[in-house]
């Protein structure tokens, strides 16, 4: 395609573009000017406690089955309810499109069992949770979550514990974003054990874009690759024991890298994707994965076990086929923690 060469605009059209681009500028400059600082939120919750996360729920009407698997979506949310987590972390993808109220309507009837159970809900941005008009988009999303502040990005401590939740829209390790995650690891306290990284899109995937074959599916960015080496790093040289929660591709994974374990969790019941498995893989041979993890932090472990859904008829049918337990860095202080 031949680059448009300015000498080439006459007079109108220059001013039609000028104005366009300003327009553009100035809508991205009130979007960006309605961001608050950071937030950190305290949960009053002591240490053992248990949180679940998953992600790429896509809530939408559910005759549009191409989208998103309502029936998945409500068992999800009942079983979830029941397990009486702390909280709820989203990793993303709450809905199939942010700017659209119908959906969120969706989200709000579908998920009203938590909002009557008093359980808080902590979620990262996904590319769908940003589509279409941004500033509608975004109001959507945070008159859903007031206590986030209008904030992109923000940290949650509860009991020996913080999560620091990202904005993957962004750059994780440069700008504001990037000093801010930089500040959080330098200031990190001495009775934290365990620090979650939250965010949409996962450093690690054995998902790939090429995949359309097979129900599509998508890589790992170079950013978030960027993102793991800097974690990885900092782990090296941490107290605290770091794992990463991401999800986009529509299914789950483990993997372990640098000391860091990183869980894949797009479960929720958008449509799945396949994923290349090894041998010893315990979710070879199962190509849809609709799941979520359940996160049990004790003093100095954390046990993560994902529970997956099937239905056998209209019945659900939960397993764990796979849970690993990650030993803290070194014992933890009392603080915080009750036995």
């Amino acid at each position: 395609m031949e680059r448009v060469s300015y000498s080439k605009i006459t007079t109108a059209e220059g001013d039609w573009v000028r104005k366009a681009i300003l327009s553009i500028v100035l809508a991205v400059s009130a979007v960006l000017s309605a961001q608050n600082a950071p937030v950190d939120i305290g949960v009053a919750v002591k240490t053992p406690f248990r949180f679940v996360a998953f992600g790429d729920t896509r809530f939408t009407n559910p005759q549009n089955t191409g989208a998103s698997n309502a029936a998945v979506r409500q068992a999800m949310v009942k079983a979830i309810a029941g397990e009486h987590p702390a909280f709820i972390s989203i990793g993303g993808d709450i809905v199939y499109n942010g700017y659209n109220a119908n959906d969120w309507k969706v989200y709000d009837e579908e998920t009203r069992l938590w909002k009557e159970t008093g359980i808080p809900v902590y979620p990262a941005l996904g590319n769908h949770d940003l589509h279409g008009d941004l500033r509608l988009a975004l109001a959507n999303y945070f008159a859903r979550f007031p206590d986030l502040q209008k904030s992109w990005y923000y940290s949650v401590h509860a009991g020996n514990s913080l999560m620091l939740v990202l904005d993957s829209s962004e750059d994780e390790t440069s700008g504001a974003q990037g000093e801010w995650l930089k500040q959080k690891f330098d200031t990190l306290s001495p009775d934290v054990s365990f620090v979650f990284v939250v965010l949409h899109h996962p450093p690690y995937t054995n998902s790939s874009n090429r995949d359309v074959l097979r129900g599509g599916g998508h890589s790992a960015r170079a950013r978030e690759k960027k993102l793991a080496r800097w974690l990885e790093a900092r782990q090296q040289h941490l107290h605290a024991t770091i794992m990463v929660f991401s999800g986009h591709v529509h299914n789950y994974e483990r993997h372990e890298h640098g000391g860091i374990t990183y869980f894949v969790t797009g479960g929720g019941g958008a449509h799945p994707y396949h994923i290349s498995r090894a041998a010893d893989d315990p979710l070879r041979g199962f190509d849809v994965n609709y799941h979520y993890l359940l996160v049990e932090v004790k003093k100095d472990t954390v046990k993560v076990t994902m529970k997956r859904l099937e239905f056998i008829g209209d019945h659900p049918k939960w397993t764990a086929p796979d849970s690993v337990t990650i030993q803290a860095q070194r014992p933890a202080s009392a603080s915080g923690v009750s036995e």
